[in-house]
């Protein structure tokens, strides 16, 4: 929300997913970004024990990603670019949410998302933990704050499952590679936006108007792209993250 507050200007909060209620830990909303229209999707923590548990500590359920997409269709119909921003360890993982269709609602999100129509920039704030964090993540430009995290699995639960011994995380975490740096390396990621010192939550307002000036330049870029290669790109994107090569 500090971001969104700094950034934005009059957001106009989207609820509900039409289906089967309103997922606290998802936030949508039309809004403008240096006076133009956008659509703004994040999910939110908290910072109060009693605003951490209503948000469920920024994770999504299911109803949250169908509402996130809801909200995209609806900038996508209107032609307005769509940012997202993440700092999630995961989608919830609770009896309630799989009953409900998490892992539906993820996949629906990474097609969907693959789809859009319209320009799509995804920013990495903290944590970006798992399919959780991805289904917000299928965009044209991937950016990271400078100390922000990004993997598939958190390195104590990878080390549960590759060694049975969670005291292991600092060897899970080196063969992740978690960090900006790395995620930039692997082409995971398109550009680290620097942090103020000793982190964004030291200086929010610098953070936020440093992030303003790599959104508007990522932004900038992806509109100059002819709408008719959007789509394409961005599949193409997708289906060289990962791909590598060995002689025969």
């Amino acid at each position: 929300m500090d971001f969104i507050e700094a950034l934005f200007t009059e957001f106009s909060e989207i609820h509900g997913d039409r289906a089967f209620g309103d997922d606290a830990a998802m936030i949508c909303g039309m809004a403008r970004f240096n006076e133009e229209q956008v659509l703004v999707v994040a999910n939110v923590k908290g910072r109060t024990t009693k605003e951490k548990v209503r948000r469920n500590f920024g994770m999504p359920n299911p109803e949250g990603y169908r509402k996130a997409l809801r909200a995209m269709k609806i900038a996508a119909k209107f032609g307005r670019p769509i940012l997202t921003f993440i700092d999630l360890t995961g989608a919830n993982p609770g009896l309630g949410a799989e009953e409900r269709g998490q892992a539906e609602a993820i996949a629906r999100n990474l097609r969907e998302m693959a789809r859009l129509p319209v320009p799509v920039i995804a920013t990495i704030t903290g944590e970006g933990g798992s399919g959780g964090a991805l289904a917000l993540a299928v965009a044209d430009r991937v950016l990271m704050l400078e100390n922000a995290v990004y993997s598939v699995i958190s390195p104590e639960a990878c080390a549960s499952i590759m060694w049975r011994d969670a005291s292991k995380r600092e060897l899970a975490a080196e063969a992740l590679q978690t960090s900006a740096e790395h995620v930039l390396r692997l082409g995971c990621a398109d550009a680290i936006v620097p942090e103020p010192p000793g982190g964004a939550q030291e200086d929010t307002n610098q953070a936020a108007e440093l992030l303003r000036t790599a959104l508007t330049q990522h932004l900038r870029e992806v509109q100059e792209i002819p709408a008719a290669d959007l789509v394409p790109r961005r599949l193409a994107r997708f289906r060289q993250i990962a791909r590598f090569y060995t002689e025969s």
